[in-house]
C-alpha cells in the first residue's frame, strides 16, 4: 500500500482539497430548483446538481463539492450516465441501445422533490428500429439529499413484435483523472488500473477481450496483473453498494441497490459491479452466468410491463485530514438506511407500488431427512422466496417479473415484507440439503395482506443411507481445491483471499496438475479440499487443441445387494457446454449408464464465478452393476473445443438401497 501511495503521490492523485468542502455541502437545507438550459435541464438541491440533456434523459453532467463534472469529460455527452440495453428479434443478432428519450415531461417541481421523465414511445413503424417498448426513464433530486434516485417503466403492448432482451442497466462513466479507487466490499476494494493502461502497446490481450496483462500501467506496481471486469462480479444478494473513491478532492460516488425485486435470477444470481473506466454499473437484466436461461423472452403479443429501480447514486466527501477510505464505511451506513427506506414513498409513478400496496409473508420452514434424523430439523438459514409461479427451482431462471428474498433464522422462521401484489409460489432451499422446495399452493398478495403461513417441511430427495458423499451441498463449488494462478497471471487483490477463484486463468492449472492421467478420487482416503479440482474442464494437448476428461472414484462396498437399486445424486454448481457422462465399473462402454446430454451456458469458469445455475440429477444404479470390494465411478466430460468448458460440481453422494 505505501507504495502505491508513492506512485500516487507523483501522478498527483493523493492531495486532498483543502476547503473540504463536501463536509458543509451535506447539510445544505436549499430547496430543489430546477433550471432550463437549452438543450439541457438542471437539478440543483444545494449539493449537488444533476445535468440531463433534452428530451435525451442522458447524464450529461455532475457537479459536486467544487468539481464542475464528476463525469468523464472526455466523453461525448451521451456516453457519461445513461440507461442501455441489447435486444433482438428472434434468431437475430443483438443490437446495443442507448436508450434516448423523444418527450421530455417534468411529473413533480415542488422545493421538497423534483422528477424528470424521459420517454420513448413505440410504435410499428418503428419495427426493426427499435426495441418494442414503451421506456419512461425517471430522475429523483430530493431535498436535503447527496445524491439522486433513477428508475424505469418499460411496457410491451399486446400483440406487439416477438423480442430477446438480453442486458438492461444503467451506466456511469466517471473522470479517470480523479476516480481511481474501487470498492465493492470490504475485502474486494483497490486502487484499480487506468483505462489509458488497456491500450494497445500498455497491456496484452489474454484469452478474451475483457482480460489484458498489464504490461506499462500508469500505477507501475500494478505491472504484471491482470485487469478483468469479471472478477468483480458479485451475486444479486449483496450486491447492494459499489463505486469509487476519487482523493483529490476526496468524494465518493455510489451506486445503491435497495432492492433485489426487480433484478432477474434470484439472490444467488450474478452480475458486473464496477470495472475498469472508470465504470459503474446498475444491472437488472443480463445473461452472465447463466446464458439464455436468463434472456427474457416475449412471443406471441405477449404483454408485459416492469419497473426497474428505483437505485440510488450517492455522493459522500471527506474532510481535510481525514482518513479518505471512511467514504465508503459512509456509503455502507447510507446503504444501510435506503435499505431500510424501501419501498420508497417518493416516487410519482404509480406503477412503483408503495408500502401500503404491498403484503408480507411469514412462516417456518423445517426439514425431514429420515437419514439423519426421524424428527424435523429447522431450516436454519434456508433462503425463503417469492417469485412467479412455476416448477421447484424456476425462480433462477425466472427473469421477467419481481421476486423476493429472505433468509431463516436459526430456528427455520422466515418473514418476507413488501411484497407487490400478485400470485406467486413460495420457494426455497437450505444449505447442507439438495435440492429445491415449492410450496403447493399458490400465494395471492394482495394490498396490505399479511399471510402467516404456519408450519412446513422440505423433505429433500433421499432413497437410502449415505455411502460416501464429496462436498457440501450450498450449490457453489468453493470448498474444492482452487489452485494458485499462474505467477504471470495474477490479481494481487486475491492473494490469500477467500475468493481466490476469482483469480484469471485457473482452468490452465489442471493440466499443469494432470499432465497425462486424470484426477483420481478414493473415498475414505482422498480430501475433497486437496484432491476434487474446482472444475471438471478438458485438458490442454501439446498441439494446443484439448480433450475431453474422465475423472475416476474409486469406493469399496463390503457388501452388495445386487437385485437392489443404488443412487448417485450429482449436484452441479455450474456446467458451460458440457457434458457428464457415468460409467460404472468399466470405462470402456459406449454407451453410458447416464448423461446429461449438452447442458449450460454459464460460462464460470472464464468468468470466474465458482457457480452458474444449479442442477440436480439423480442416477439409479442397478446393483448387478457393482461388486463387493472395489469399485469405480466414471465421470467423462468429453466436450473439448474450448478450454472453458466443462462442469462445477457441488456436491456427490451415493445412496445405498433404501432400508
Amino acid at each position: 500500500m505505501h507504495s502505491l501511495k508513492k506512485s500516487l503521490r507523483k501522478l498527483g492523485l493523493d492531495k486532498f482539497d483543502k476547503k473540504g468542502a463536501g463536509a458543509s455541502a451535506s447539510i445544505s437545507t436549499s430547496g430543489v430548483r430546477l433550471h432550463f438550459q437549452g438543450q439541457h435541464v438542471v437539478v440543483d438541491n444545494g449539493i449537488l446538481q444533476v445535468t440531463l440533456s433534452v428530451p435525451d434523459g442522458i447524464v450529461i453532467g455532475i457537479r459536486y463539492n467544487g468539481v464542475d463534472n464528476l463525469l468523464e469529460v472526455l466523453n461525448k455527452e451521451s456516453n457519461r450516465g445513461y440507461w442501455d440495453l441489447v435486444w433482438s428479434a428472434p434468431g437475430s443478432k443483438g443490437i446495443f441501445d442507448v436508450i434516448k428519450g423523444t418527450n421530455f415531461r417534468v411529473i413533480v417541481d415542488t422545493e421538497e422533490q423534483v422528477e424528470l421523465s424521459f420517454t420513448r414511445m413505440w410504435d410499428p413503424s418503428l419495427e426493426g428500429k427499435f426495441v418494442p417498448l414503451n421506456i419512461d426513464k425517471r430522475f429523483i433530486v430530493l431535498r436535503g439529499s447527496s445524491g439522486f434516485y433513477s428508475y424505469a417503466i418499460y411496457e410491451h403492448l399486446k400483440d406487439w413484435p416477438d423480442f430477446d432482451i438480453g442486458e438492461t442497466r444503467i451506466t456511469f462513466k466517471l473522470r479517470k483523472d480523479k476516480f481511481q479507487y474501487m470498492a465493492m466490499a470490504d475485502n474486494r476494494q483497490r486502487y484499480m488500473p487506468l483505462p489509458d493502461d488497456r491500450l494497445q502497446g500498455r497491456c496484452q490481450a489474454l484469452a478474451y477481450p475483457e482480460a489484458v496483462l498489464l504490461l506499462n500501467p500508469k500505477l507501475r506496481e500494478l505491472q504484471g496483473e491482470v485487469d478483468d471486469k469479471y472478477q468483480y462480479s458479485c451475486e444479486n444478494k449483496d450486491n447492494r453498494v459499489h463505486g469509487w473513491m476519487c482523493t483529490n478532492p476526496p468524494i465518493g460516488f455510489w451506486q445503491i441497490t435497495p432492492s433485489d425485486e426487480f433484478r432477474s435470477g434470484g439472490p444467488h444470481k450474478q452480475n458486473l459491479t464496477s470495472h475498469v473506466g472508470p465504470t459503474t454499473l446498475a444491472m437488472f437484466l443480463s445473461a452472465h452466468y447463466a446464458g439464455q436461461d436468463l434472456v427474457p423472452k416475449f412471443r406471441a403479443g405477449e404483454p408485459w410491463k416492469k419497473v426497474f429501480g428505483p437505485v440510488f447514486i450517492y455522493l459522500n466527501s471527506a474532510p481535510v485530514g481525514d482518513d479518505p477510505f471512511f467514504l465508503w464505511e459512509d456509503a455502507k451506513i447510507q446503504m444501510t438506511t435506503e435499505v431500510q427506506s424501501w419501498p420508497y414513498s417518493f416516487p410519482a409513478s404509480e406503477d412503483f407500488q408503495k408500502s401500503d400496496q404491498r403484503g408480507n409473508v411469514s412462516g417456518r420452514l423445517f426439514v425431514l431427512d429420515r437419514s439423519i434424523s426421524e424428527d424435523c430439523l429447522s431450516a436454519k438459514g434456508a433462503f425463503v422466496g417469492l417469485a412467479p409461479p412455476g416448477e421447484a427451482g424456476s425462480w433462477q431462471r425466472e427473469c421477467k417479473d419481481y421476486q423476493f428474498w429472505t433468509r431463516a433464522d436459526e430456528n427455520g422462521y422466515f418473514s418476507i415484507k413488501n411484497v407487490r401484489t400478485g400470485d406467486y409460489n413460495l420457494y426455497a432451499w437450505v444449505p447442507g440439503f439438495i435440492g429445491d422446495y415449492r410450496h403447493d399452493a399458490l400465494i395471492t398478495i394482495s394490498p396490505g395482506s399479511c399471510i402467516e403461513m404456519g408450519n412446513f417441511t422440505y423433505e429433500p430427495p433421499r432413497d437410502g443411507p449415505t455411502l460416501w458423499e464429496i462436498g457440501i451441498p450450498d450449490r457453489s463449488a468453493a470448498e474444492f481445491y482452487v489452485p494458485d494462478p499462474d505467477p504471470k497471471h495474477i490479481n494481487r487483490l486475491f492473494v490469500n483471499h477467500p475468493d481466490r477463484f476469482r483469480q484469471y486463468g485457473l482452468w490452465s492449472r489442471y493440466t499443469e496438475l494432470y499432465p497425462h492421467e486424470d484426477l483420481i478420487y478414493t473415498v475414505g482416503v482422498s480430501d475433497y479440499t486437496k484432491d476434487w479440482f474446482f472444475a471438471q474442464v478438458p485438458r490442454k494437448k501439446d498441439d494446443n487443441t484439448h480433450e475431453g476428461t474422465t475423472w475416476k472414484i474409486r469406493f469399496k462396498l463390503n457388501n452388495v445387494d445386487r437385485k437392489g437399486s443404488y443412487k448417485l445424486r450429482v449436484a452441479i454448481a455450474s456446467a458451460t457446454l458440457a457434458e457428464l457422462q457415468v460409467r460404472v465399473n468399466d470405462p470402456s462402454t459406449r454407451r453410458p449408464l447416464f448423461t446429461t446430454g449438452l447442458i449450460g451456458r454459464d460460462n464460470s469458469v472464464a468468468r470466474h464465478g465458482i457457480h452458474g445455475l444449479y442442477r440436480l440429477h439423480s442416477i439409479n444404479i442397478p446393483g448387478e452393476k457393482l461388486v463387493e470390494g472395489d469399485n469405480t465411478l466414471f465421470l467423462t466430460q468429453p466436450r473439448c473445443t474450448s478450454p472453458f468448458q466443462g462442469i462445477m460440481y457441488d456436491y456427490i453422494r451415493f445412496e445405498g438401497p433404501p432400508c
